[in-house]
């Protein structure tokens, strides 16, 4: 009974590192709009990002509260941290055309694929690994649909940025599995099956 205290106070304590991790990546923009009138966030804009940070560092902390695994903990983060900027520049500027195109929101189809595939995968490294390559799948996809849809024709679009970007999200969740298959590998059978 008591170890379980201890644990969960750890776990409390350790929510310390996400919530100062928020409040420090939020002070940047606040000290920018400072001195230039190039950076013009609104408070809902830093709502919006503390709670992106701060639940991404709460999701981790989570996921790898029981794993002794370094392997495993850094795939995860490299995931986490490429699904969270997937969101940013999602939300920030658009992939599709601006912020404001509704094409952007296939992206959260994306994001969706992953978290249903890791409950599925119940967090274990090579179901793991599947997911983030369904991800690069559907992202994929994504530009596949956006250009036969013609999208390229939007204002802030073109064929190029399409593709780029979709390319280097791709090879973001493929680098995502392969950290994930490497963690399969190097994390004895005992851990794996407790996850």
């Amino acid at each position: 009974m008591e170890t379980q205290i201890n644990n969960d106070n750890n776990f409390f304590k350790s929510l310390a590192v996400p919530a100062l991790a928020t409040v420090f990546l939020l002070l940047i923009p606040l000290i920018a709009m400072q001195f230039t009138s190039e950076v013009v966030w609104t408070p809902s804009d830093f709502v919006v990002a503390g709670a992106l940070i701060f639940g991404t560092g709460l999701v981790y902390k989570l996921i790898t509260w029981k794993s002794a695994g370094m392997a495993y903990r850094v795939a995860v983060g490299f995931a986490l941290l490429t699904g969270l900027f997937l969101i940013w520049v999602n939300l920030a500027v658009g992939i599709i055309g601006s912020e404001n195109n509704p094409a952007n929101l296939m992206y959260f189809g994306v994001i969706t694929i992953g978290i249903i595939g890791a409950f599925l995968a119940r967090f274990k490294p090579l179901g793991m690994a599947a997911a983030m390559f369904v991800m690069a799948l559907a992202q994929t996809l994504v530009a596949v649909i956006a250009l036969i849809a013609g999208m390229q024709n939007v204002p802030g679009s073109s064929v190029m940025e399409i593709v780029g970007v979709n390319w280097f999200f791709f090879m973001l969740f493929i680098i995502a599995a392969l950290l994930f298959r490497h963690a399969a590998l190097e994390e004895p059978q005992s851990n794996s099956q407790t996850r």
